[in-house]
């Protein structure tokens, strides 16, 4: 029953969540639209070379985050590379994970996707067996467990399932839309403006 309650109360969020986008996009929408009937030619040109420019910038971030170890899902072999590697980039979610442990192999699914589509943040797995300081300090009693790290510190994190709706086939938009809740990652809807992105998520069990 506990179960089933949680899954409805998610579905309503997630309902709620895309009506509210619906309703946003389509504000937008008709804004951008009234200011471009708006512009004369010199406004239009140096919007342009704006637009130009951003994108220049945004090819050079990209060839950095992949100098870096962004755009894979990888396996790091100790803890010492766990310091290294988020003291280099600035969001990173690392998944403790057992091999034993069956939901592991689940998140391993979803995490090589959104290693390739979210290269602004670095995708990583520990094993627990080999990270015994690291599990205690961080306080990681169940697996599996990410740790989202940012700045170099660990602001939240996902512990199992209940976050995803307390099932094993929740969807890897699932768990974007979770992962992007605690601004791990850039999660958006299509033509939905930056300031109108998803609130914050309260996570309850957050250990600092």
């Amino acid at each position: 029953m506990e179960a089933n309650a949680s899954v409805d109360m998610f579905s309503k969020v997630l309902e709620n969540q895309l009506l509210q986008t619906t309703k946003l996009v389509e504000e937008h929408l008709d804004s951008e639209i009234q200011k471009l009937d708006q512009m004369d030619e010199d406004e239009l040109e140096r919007l342009k070379e704006k637009r130009l420019e951003a994108l220049k910038k945004a090819q050079q971030q990209k060839q950095e985050w992949l100098s870096k170890g962004h755009g894979e899902y990888r396996e790091i072999p100790s803890e010492r590379d766990f310091f290294q590697e988020v003291k280099e980039s600035k969001k990173v979610v690392c998944h403790f994970y057992r091999d034993s442990t069956f939901r592991c192999k689940i998140l391993d699914r979803h995490l090589v996707i959104l290693s390739k589509k979210h290269l602004e943040t670095k995708f990583l797995k520990l094993n627990v067996e080999k990270a015994p300081f690291l599990c205690e300090r961080l306080r990681i009693k169940v697996i599996p467990t990410l740790a989202l790290v940012k700045d170099g510190k660990t602001q939240d994190f996902v512990v199992g399932f209940s976050d995803l709706g307390n099932t094993d086939d929740f969807t890897t938009e699932t768990l974007e839309w979770r992962l992007g809740c605690s601004d791990i990652l850039n999660y958006s809807t299509p033509g939905l403006p930056v300031h109108h992105q998803l609130p914050e998520f309260t996570q309850t069990h957050v250990h600092q």
